[in-house]
């Protein structure tokens, strides 16, 4: 890997390593704590995820469109737990987890909670544009952290299945900071766009998801709800497009 490329990826490669330390570590830990002790980890997680999810909804606020981002947002989350339900996606991904990991039930919502956190989110867009154009980790470095101290708790309640989600840091992070390394004119700014603003908003509406599932406060199926993070922003580009043709 030239210096180059490193310079646009250390911030990813070091988001990985730190999940994946984090992650070993919570497998490790998993049958060596206490239950209560484990309780404790998942509930701290749990805690920090709810104020996650609640910064990254506060991106709705700014997705200015034809629709009120609150609808968009209902409209999405809606049709797309339909879509789920119909594809019975949830239990696709439940096979292809058991497939890679032989591991039991609970294998596909470790993947996807873990990825959810870790990839949807402003510090992970901002970041990897920042890693990308100008070379500069700091706020992937950050995150990296923040991930492999939450992938120990998430590790603890979910099992191996939250290493899956290295792969999608690696395709995320380092896929958005290469193409902003390649197109660096051609990229919107993430706090202008309407279409990252929904899909920001939207995953935040999924990650308090995840919080009431840690937090034992509710089974939400947050992994049939993933459509809704694509049905955002094109139903806002619907929406425009019908005024358009209006106008």
């Amino acid at each position: 890997m030239s210096w180059e490329i490193w310079s646009r990826l250390n911030g990813t490669v070091y988001n990985g390593l730190a999940v994946a330390i984090g992650g070993c570590l919570g497998v490790w830990l998993r049958d060596r704590l206490a239950d209560r002790y484990r309780q404790r980890l998942t509930q701290a997680v749990g805690l920090i995820t709810v104020v996650v999810g609640l910064q990254m909804t506060q991106q709705l606020q700014n997705a200015r469109g034809p629709l009120d981002s609150i609808v968009v947002a209902l409209l999405a989350l809606t049709l797309g737990g339909l879509v789920g339900e119909v594809t019975q996606l949830e239990n696709r991904i439940q096979r292809w987890s058991d497939r890679l990991l032989r591991q039991g039930q609970g294998g596909a919502e470790g993947f996807v909670a873990a990825s959810l956190l870790f990839c949807v989110g402003p510090m992970t867009l901002i970041g990897s544009l920042e890693n990308g154009l100008n070379g500069d980790p700091r706020l992937l470095l950050i995150k990296g952290t923040m991930d492999g101290l939450s992938a120990i708790a998430l590790a603890g309640s979910y099992g191996r299945s939250v290493l899956l989600s290295i792969g999608t840091i690696a395709v995320s992070q380092g896929g958005v900071s290469l193409t902003a390394a390649l197109l660096s004119q051609g990229i919107p700014d993430p706090s202008q766009s309407p279409a990252l603003l929904l899909f920001t908003g939207t995953g935040g509406l999924l990650i308090l998801a995840i919080a009431a599932n840690l937090l034992g406060i509710a089974r939400l199926p947050t992994i049939t709800f993933l459509p809704a993070l694509i049905l955002a922003p094109a139903i806002d580009w619907v929406a425009r497009w019908l005024v358009s043709l209006l106008a």
